[in-house]
């Protein structure tokens, strides 16, 4: 069943605040195999501008996602997430995060498309830090896959 094109543009409700501590970054860089001293280093980071360690680039989809998660489990949408793979991602950044940030997520329906009787899910997700300044926009696009046989 296609997924209803009434939800594009819906918008929900921001995310309880996400605080980005030095040790997630280190364990994530550690995680990607990225050696960049800006990632675990303050002393690295403040060389380069910043005022404490920043995260890799990719280190917002944990949280993103997570947002997202609202819209995946609207039942109104009727997403069946066992047939979802994911389709692409990035991210359009205004700074780093760095550790002490407290980040929310706001998700919104971007798109819904059917091709080839899959359906494709785009989402936005604004993540604003606990001033309200933009951090970073993440883009995340779902494929539900048709089920066998149709």
């Amino acid at each position: 069943m296609a997924l209803d094109q009434s939800f594009v543009g819906r918008t929900y409700p921001p995310t309880e605040p996400y605080e980005v501590g030095r040790e997630k970054i280190r364990e994530f860089a550690a995680a990607i195999g990225d050696t960049n001293p800006a990632y675990t280093d303050t002393e690295a980071a403040k060389a380069l501008g910043h005022p404490e360690v920043i995260a890799p680039p990719t280190f917002v989809f944990a949280i993103t996602f997570r947002a997202a998660g609202q819209v995946i489990e609207d039942p109104q949408l009727g997403l069946d997430y066992n047939r979802v793979v994911h389709g692409d991602q990035r991210f359009a950044y205004t700074r780093p995060v760095r550790s002490g940030d407290r980040l929310t997520v706001t998700s919104t329906i971007e798109a819904v498309r059917s091709m080839a009787g899959n359906d494709i899910l785009d989402i936005r997700g604004e993540v604003h830090d606990e001033a309200g300044e933009h951090v970073v926009t993440a883009f995340t696009k779902l494929v539900a896959r048709a089920a066998e046989g149709t």
